[in-house]
């Protein structure tokens, strides 16, 4: 059967930033830094599993973007010793690509579906039979002469990943049976993350170094790891290329990331919000016009981090500045008094 879904994960070299990204994934548990919690659960599912020579329980992972749930679902594979496959739940449009996929796994192998929330719905419920009895039944024809032809399917785990678990229905969310919820990184594991890398990559990273760009990271490993690779990138071009905390500063102001972390989207949303609209209340819309950015990425890319930060805040009026945000601005917040015409404001309605 073909599989236009699925990628096979190949052990060769990949090309450019993938190359790069590759190289910093842990290949092992115990080289996994952060998710103490998880980690600990994860193992006692692994090594259980392994004991019994059965395949472990589907394993759900959910948390923000960055955070490893991908490098997890690749040491589970390794842990256990087999082949992993991969795709993602926009990828699966039609029962039978999900039954190509499935019928083709291996005794053992671990399937990962990344963003699994956006499986589609006829193929989410082939998945239900699939984890539950590892079994699918493939429909033949159409109407009254139909056929449904059932297959019986290897073992396997499922390791599905999402960043919206609330939008999971419930008979799928109630198959795993395992569920690790990955949270943001404080400033000291991201220094950790950060020194593997730096090894990895062979940049001279002083402590003072690391410790200004963790802090500048929004807790998200992945986002730690772009920035030390653009700050190696300016200490090797205009310093001599050792990343100290000044030299991370100069490079990441040339990269317009501040010392809270906000770039140029974040900056600009908290500006127009604050500056234009005197700091809200104001709709997301009108908001993201303001910014020349969709409203979906206003929503889904910056909102949720200044929200996190301390800087905006969610009203059922509309989003608001904090005083927060208009002291990171170098402003001064306005005063709890009401307006001085006394009359209602164009947002009270």
């Amino acid at each position: 059967m073909s599989e236009p879904v699925e990628d096979l994960v190949d052990p060769a070299p990949l090309d450019g930033e993938r190359e790069v990204e590759a190289s910093l994934r842990p290949k092992r548990l115990d080289e996994f830094v952060g998710q103490p919690k998880v980690r600990e659960q994860l193992q006692l599912v692994l090594e259980s599993a392994m004991r019994r020579n059965r395949p472990p329980d589907h394993v759900l992972l959910s948390g923000p973007p960055g955070l490893g749930k991908t490098s997890l679902a690749m040491i589970i594979a390794a842990e256990l010793g087999t082949p992993i496959r991969v795709t993602s739940g926009p990828a699966i449009e039609r029962a039978g690509d999900l039954a190509a996929l499935l019928t083709s796994l291996g005794e053992g192998e671990v399937l990962f579906i990344d963003e699994i929330h956006r499986i589609a719905r006829p193929a989410e419920e082939l998945l239900y039979m699939a984890m539950e009895d590892f079994r699918v039944d493939v429909v033949v024809g159409k109407g009254p002469g139909a056929t449904a032809i059932p297959l019986d399917l290897a073992p396997f785990t499922l390791v599905g990943a999402t960043t919206r678990a609330g939008l999971l229905t419930g008979p799928l969310r109630d198959r795993f049976g395992f569920t690790g919820h990955m949270d943001f990184y404080d400033a000291v594991e991201l220094e950790h993350v950060l020194r593997r890398s730096a090894e990895l990559l062979g940049v001279d990273l002083r402590a003072d170094g690391g410790s200004e760009i963790a802090g500048r990271s929004r807790g998200t490993p992945r986002i730690a790891n772009r920035l030390l690779r653009r700050v190696r990138d300016y200490a090797e071009v205009r310093a001599d290329g050792v990343v100290t905390e000044a030299i991370a500063r100069a490079a990441l102001a040339v990269y317009d990331v501040d010392e809270l972390g906000l770039d140029r989207l974040d900056r600009g949303v908290l500006d127009a919000l604050v500056r234009r609209f005197g700091g809200g209340p104001v709709g997301v819309g009108t908001l993201a016009v303001a910014v020349g950015e969709e409203t979906e990425t206003v929503e889904e890319v910056a909102e949720p981090f200044l929200v996190r930060a301390g800087l905006l805040a969610r009203t059922p009026r509309g989003r608001i500045a904090t005083p927060a945000a208009w002291h990171h601005l170098g402003l001064t917040p306005p005063g709890p008094a009401a307006p001085s015409s006394g009359g209602s404001t164009l947002f009270d309605a």
